[in-house]
């Protein structure tokens, strides 16, 4: 196919050949990978500024959308990509061919750093989800930062760049800029931008910015930082969010709020410990889902009620493709089941296949679990329509997980996101955080929004 940039990705592109630091912050669907790489191409071929360039991406947007983006254009025929994931060997004779390009998925840092004995000679490193190096204490970022000071160009993407809060930033940024903007150590940016929130004497549990912080730390990423949203630049649909209340019965509710206040509760067929307040949350977001898991690890069904509005938010879809979002294995499990006893054709969207099916209009239902369908899945084709049937506490596999629908080329006029959400429950807590921490990634994004005055 012939590329044919809109405004923005010409902007795009000037700014990463423009800076040997950027932070490309560029929402679902606005085509950050041959953004990219038609600036590798131009850097490559035209300017020389880069040789040798390494892109680490999560395993499946490293194994299938870069080299599939590549293939698509005709500008970049002349790339030559290497895709190294796979066992140990597959990767070092996919990184010991001739390339322009190798791809590593994130979870082979460390061993290409540290233990693949191979030299470390990239001039320039794209990180595809700058995010997924937010964490400082992680082997792959401790690898990364001993191999940057002979990095000369290195570009970070992603679209969720603090879906947990600011202090996330620092990681990020220090992998990009060594620590010149927000700092060189955590324990500084804390002390810097942030004061105590939640605490127990001596322990703190939660930081929160200082008055003026949020726009402190704007201001000192934005020369090598810019931001678009899809809906400021593309026609897009428009988004509908909505809710489906499920209501318990007085005995399933006596038993949700046993375990709230005991952490303990006796059911007939196994006892359920909730030892600690994140095992909790785990056991109350299954409880409300309908089913939790016992210490032994068999399954107590509790109730059928987010099974019940499924079923009748399938029948009031009529024709209409469902995708529908899970998050435990016995969710899968009970969804499953329901579908069979309905006779309704579905699929599990877990291989290319069922992708193809998807896309293709063949399922009525389809059913995916944010963690697999976060990052590089166009599912646009298939349908208009999210069911969220159990929430995540994680904004980025929120947002990400809509933006399968929610993006540019879906034909639909709107997008529809449900989520089924039992009353009196952790579901109405999980989406009011949601809403706080997007309001916070918000207030980043629009901090740093490129002026697209070109």
């Amino acid at each position: 196919m012939k590329y044919e940039p809109h405004n923005y990705q010409t902007f795009a592109i000037n700014y990463i050949e423009e800076h040997p630091i950027s932070a490309v912050l560029l929402d679902m669907g606005l085509g950050k990978t041959s953004i990219t790489l038609t600036a590798l191409n131009n850097l490559l071929f035209d300017s020389f500024k880069a040789h040798r360039i390494l892109v680490i991406a999560p395993l499946r947007v490293a194994r299938d959308t870069w080299p599939a983006e590549v293939d698509k254009w005709d500008h970049l025929q002349s790339l030559i990509c290497s895709v190294a994931v796979g066992t140990e060997a597959e990767r070092r004779s996919a990184l010991l061919k001739p390339a322009d390009i190798y791809i590593i998925n994130r979870e082979n840092v460390q061993w290409l750093i540290e233990d693949s004995k191979l030299p470390f000679n990239y001039d320039t490193i794209v990180v595809d989800e700058l995010s997924s190096f937010k964490n400082y204490q992680a082997k792959r970022f401790r690898a990364m930062m001993k191999i940057r000071p002979t990095v000369k160009r290195i570009i970070g993407l992603t679209g969720t760049p603090s879906a947990n809060g600011l202090m996330d930033l620092w990681a990020e940024f220090r992998l990009l800029d060594m620590g010149t903007r927000l700092g060189r150590f955590i324990s500084h940016y804390r002390l810097d931008y942030f004061q105590p929130d939640k605490r127990n004497g001596q322990v703190i549990f939660s930081y929160k910015p200082l008055p003026g912080a949020e726009q402190r730390i704007y201001d000192n990423i934005s020369d090598i930082t810019i931001s678009m949203k899809s809906t400021d630049l593309l026609k897009m649909p428009e988004l509908i969010s909505s809710e489906y209340t499920v209501q318990l019965s007085d005995d399933e509710k006596k038993r949700y709020d046993e375990l709230k206040q005991d952490l303990v509760l006796q059911l007939p067929g196994g006892d359920i410990t909730a030892a600690n307040a994140a095992a909790l949350t785990g056991k109350l977001c299954q409880m409300a889902n309908g089913a939790i898991y016992t210490d032994d690890g068999s399954t107590i069904t509790i109730h059928d009620r987010k099974l019940d509005a499924l079923e009748d938010i399938i029948e009031a879809a009529g024709d209409k493709p469902l995708l529908v979002a899970y998050w435990f294995k016995h969710d899968l499990a009970r969804i499953t089941e329901r579908l069979q006893k309905l006779h309704i054709p579905f699929s599990k969207l877990d291989s290319a296949e069922s992708i193809k099916r998807w896309n293709n209009g063949e399922l009525p239902v389809a059913l995916v679990h944010p963690a697999a369908a976060g990052h590089g899945l166009n599912l646009q084709s298939g349908g208009s329509c999210i069911v969220w049937f159990g929430l995540t506490w994680s904004l980025e596999l929120y947002q990400q997980t809509n933006a399968r629908l929610w993006r540019q080329g879906q034909s639909a006029e709107t997008v529809v996101v449900q989520h089924i959400v039992t009353k009196g429950t952790i579901d109405e807590r999980i989406l009011k955080v949601l809403s706080k921490k997007d309001s916070t990634q918000a207030a980043l994004i629009e901090a740093v929004k490129a002026d697209l005055q070109i």
